[in-house]
């Protein structure tokens, strides 16, 4: 009977891994569960649309001044822009849910004393999604339009009326783009946690990311002033470094020595 009993938890160990079925099980549920989160937000956000639209106008209207106007120049361009704008704030809505049940399904594949991890990280990754989405709307949306119409003006001779679907899908993709950008704290968590990278790597490195930092920013608003560099570059150097301090809290003395 003790045998059977040995036998038996030893084919089924507390930290087996879950097998492929197992794992689509899983993924299916989350992905409808996180549908379902989005579908609601998707109804909050199309009937506030016009008020979220209004936000999104704000960098624009604070670049020209009080009498700037976007422009519609298809019969369908507001409504679809409408939906566009109500579906990119539904994922900023919705992303707390979203992030929750990703991290969930990658859970269910970790070991018990790894599944922690997923407890600390999710929190973080939608904190930082909607963080770098309104950083991007509030700092850089300004300082890049500003720039942008000055080169239509100064080089081109041109002036900037800008059409509004093209403006609302610019706008929808950068919030998305900084978002997704604002999870390099959460990304180097998990290498370090996988033992790809090491604290002492990370710190080793800081010289040449900064450099590189700085280079992308550069590209990213040619001709800008230092204080608009320090804008983009600083939160972006400070990620970084919020990632290391992570790895710090948690870290494993193993593999930080290496």
């Amino acid at each position: 009977m003790g045998d059977d009993k040995k036998k038996k938890k030893e084919q089924n160990p507390p930290d087996a891994t879950m097998n492929l079925g197992d794992h689509l099980d899983e993924l299916r549920a989350r992905l409808i569960l996180a549908i379902v989160g989005l579908v609601i937000a998707l109804i909050v956000c199309l009937c506030f649309s016009r008020y979220i639209i209004a936000f999104i106008e704000k960098p624009y209207i604070k670049v020209i001044g009080p009498e700037a106007h976007l422009q519609s120049l298809a019969p369908a361009d507001g409504f679809i822009s409408y939906m566009q704008i109500a579906v990119i704030a539904g994922l900023l809505l919705a992303s707390p849910w979203i992030f929750y049940q990703l991290w969930l399904f990658i859970g269910a594949g970790l070991y018990s004393h790894e599944k922690r991890y997923v407890y600390l990280a999710f929190p973080f990754s939608a904190a930082l999604f909607i963080t770098g989405s309104l950083f991007f709307i509030i700092v850089i949306a300004p300082l890049t339009l500003r720039y942008l119409i000055w080169f239509n003006e100064n080089f081109l001779g041109i002036a900037s009326n800008f059409a509004f679907p093209k403006y609302v899908s610019f706008m929808g993709t950068m919030m998305l783009v900084f978002g997704v950008a604002f999870q390099t704290p959460i990304a180097i968590f998990f290498l370090h946690k996988t033992g790809l990278v090491s604290i002492h790597n990370l710190q080793r490195v800081r010289k040449y990311v900064l450099l590189g930092i700085v280079v992308v920013a550069t590209a990213a608003i040619p001709g800008s002033d230092p204080l608009s560099l320090i804008a983009l570059a600083g939160p972006m150097y400070l990620l970084y470094e919020l990632g290391i301090l992570l790895c710090y809290f948690t870290g494993h003395k193993k593999i930080d020595e290496g």
